[in-house]
């Protein structure tokens, strides 16, 4: 999808906040696709059996689960895509930014680096993110939770800087040095800021950005105009800390698995509680809710390679910063927070209770859907496609069916990009400029690779992939001498 050349965008007049519908983003950190009991597979996973989610499931109920969403196999870059609509590859933040700006790269192959200047303090200035684009169209903008756009002190270190009207707790931090309030919620550059009202107490990091976000929305549902509503979790990042709320449902599990258990649990009752509330002030009827993670799993399980079902994000392969589909799968729900044929904001977009859909679709998509939601005319093109077609039903409707995912850095797995074209995907590795070759309508679990069987499939996939990097301006690992 190539991009426009004008980024100016024109919206419709909003006559009040009856006119266009509240939306909701509820992002969590690091949440692998089976990390639910809400199934994100055809053939469903045992951890389907020890996570409990019911208002996932509550939502799944409502609207569609998106069974092959992507995103970046790490945090920064995804979080950049949202809010501009735009691949890593061309927006350039292809890994996690440091507070400091500092390369966070991991030591891999002594004979290859990271691009030199790739974006490592963050969102460009000249972008023009999805919130300001939504302030522009009238909208009250709320930004609670993990930020992490960029390194400290630049343009979208503050949330504020990057089109929100409030912010509850995001900086340039991309995890918590505590959950808990007792201890302040940590200390030193990882401590998280703006929650001082609440030190000293019993809390939770969750339950109190929960409880802080619907009191924000209670103060936006009094104004004449919609609200957007960003609810990103430092949940279920590292550090692995119990929840007390909800500990005691997991008696079997280790304490490092019982404590990202319990994390899962209370991230759902937060949604749970978000619903609840939307209910409860009457606007739940006029809340569109997109629910989705920034990038593959990293529960504290093993991660056999040779064993999927041992490992954390089973049966997918891999887990967060990995080439394979346990890194970049992420669950995604979208749906009315209370569907209702008889409410005009959703007479043209009455999602079927309960759908689904097994297309390829990816964090990108977020930006078009919502500013159409919004209203917003001549909205940029990047590489994300509406998703509204899906959620109305019409079958004849595909976005894309190709993703490109680039990832110049080390963390887990080092230096690859990856290209799927429908069932196929094709990973190229830049250490050993190695080909994998995966058919995931028969190999979802990527356990056979065809590079050498398939060396046709394989060339053509590559130069494609090689073809969309150029587009995009993609910038490659370094040689070190």
């Amino acid at each position: 999808m190539k991009a426009v050349l004008s980024i100016f965008v024109a919206f419709t007049g909003l006559g009040s906040a009856a006119d266009h519908p509240n939306l909701l983003v509820f992002l969590v950190d690091d949440m692998g696709a089976m990390d639910t009991s809400v199934p994100f597979s055809s053939s469903g996973s045992e951890l389907n059996q020890r996570y409990h989610t019911p208002h996932m499931q509550e939502l799944a109920d409502r609207g569609m689960k998106f069974m092959r969403a992507y995103a970046h196999p790490v945090c920064t870059p995804s979080r950049v895509s949202i809010m501009t609509g735009k691949n890593a590859a061309r927006h350039h933040v292809t890994n996690w930014t440091t507070p400091d700006g500092a390369d966070g790269n991991e030591q891999g192959d002594p004979h290859l680096a990271p691009p030199q200047d790739w974006l490592r303090k963050g969102m460009a200035a000249s972008e023009k993110p999805l919130p300001a684009l939504l302030k522009a169209a009238g909208y009250q903008t709320i930004h609670c939770g993990k930020a992490h756009f960029g390194s400290k002190g630049t343009f979208a270190a503050d949330p504020k800087g990057i089109g929100f009207d409030v912010n509850i707790a995001g900086s340039e931090i991309g995890h918590p040095a505590s959950y808990f309030a007792k201890k302040n919620f940590g200390d030193g550059r990882n401590h998280v800021t703006g929650l001082d009202q609440w030190n000293g107490t019993d809390g939770f990091l969750t339950d109190v950005l929960t409880k802080e976000l619907c009191s924000a929305i209670e103060t936006a549902s009094k104004q004449d105009k919609p609200f957007f509503a960003y609810m990103a979790h430092y949940a279920v990042h590292s550090p692995f800390q119990e929840n007390p709320r909800f500990g005691m449902n997991y008696p079997n599990l280790s304490p490092p698995q019982r404590a990202y258990a319990s994390m899962i649990e209370g991230m759902d009752r937060s949604l749970g509680d978000i619903l609840t509330k939307l209910e409860q002030l009457g606007i739940a009827q006029n809340t569109f809710v997109i629910f989705l993670s920034d990038n593959g799993g990293d529960a504290p399980i093993p991660n056999d390679r040779t064993n999927p079902i041992a490992s954390g994000n089973a049966p997918l392969r891999g887990k967060k910063g990995m080439r394979y589909e346990g890194g970049i799968r992420v669950p995604m729900i979208a749906a009315w927070a209370k569907p209702d044929a008889t409410n005009p904001l959703q007479a043209s977009l009455s999602i079927k209770p309960g759908s689904s859909t097994n297309d390829i679709v990816h964090v990108t998509d977020l930006f078009p859907t919502l500013l159409g939601l919004a209203g917003a005319k001549d909205v940029p093109v990047f590489e994300g496609a509406d998703l509204r077609p899906y959620l109305r039903g019409d079958e004849s409707y595909h976005r894309p069916q190709w993703l490109v995912t680039h990832y110049p850095h080390a963390h887990n797995n080092e230096y690859f990009s990856i290209l799927h074209e429908g069932t196929w995907k094709l990973i190229h590795n830049y250490v050993d400029g190695s080909l994998e070759l995966y058919d995931l309508a028969k190999d979802p679990y990527e356990q056979n690779n065809l590079a050498k069987t398939e060396p046709e499939r394989s060339a053509t996939m590559a130069k494609t992939l090689d073809q969309h990097l150029t587009e995009y301006g993609a910038q490659m690992p370094e040689q070190v001498k």
